[in-house]
């Protein structure tokens, strides 16, 4: 059984940072392509940072230079390290794998019957 479990969110001020990180476990049978996605209440899911299958690390325009993703394959554990936090990154934060990669501009974002999502967690950046 596939599990994703976000955790790492909270209420930072802005210009703070911030480490999410996302537990995967049962995906073992595929080399899943891995992401971060965020959702804004009232809006549509769109994607923060990926990993696709074969490494390429692919990053949505609005967050280049402040955040970094990265896989403890070890572990079996994805990150997303935010720097530089402002308000408008407020949002609900899932992770996702999936047999295939994301266009990161596709909004809103999906997984394929063959993906999975995580539970999310909330990362707050007051005005």
């Amino acid at each position: 059984q596939v599990q994703l479990v976000e955790s790492g969110g909270g209420s930072v001020q802005s210009g703070g940072s911030l480490r999410l990180s996302c537990a995967a476990s049962g995906l073992t049978d595929y080399d899943y392509a891995m992401g971060w996605f965020r959702q804004v209440l009232g809006k549509e899911r769109e994607a923060v940072a990926t990993i696709d299958d074969d490494g390429t690390i692919n990053y949505a325009d609005f967050v280049k230079g402040r955040f970094t993703i990265s896989m403890d394959n070890a572990k079996n554990i994805l990150y997303l390290q935010m720097n530089d936090l402002q308000p408008e990154d407020t949002a609900l934060y899932y992770c996702a794998a999936d047999r295939t990669g994301w266009i990161m501009s596709a909004v809103p974002a999906r997984v394929t019957a063959l993906g999975f999502w995580g539970q999310g967690t909330q990362v707050t950046v007051p005005s």
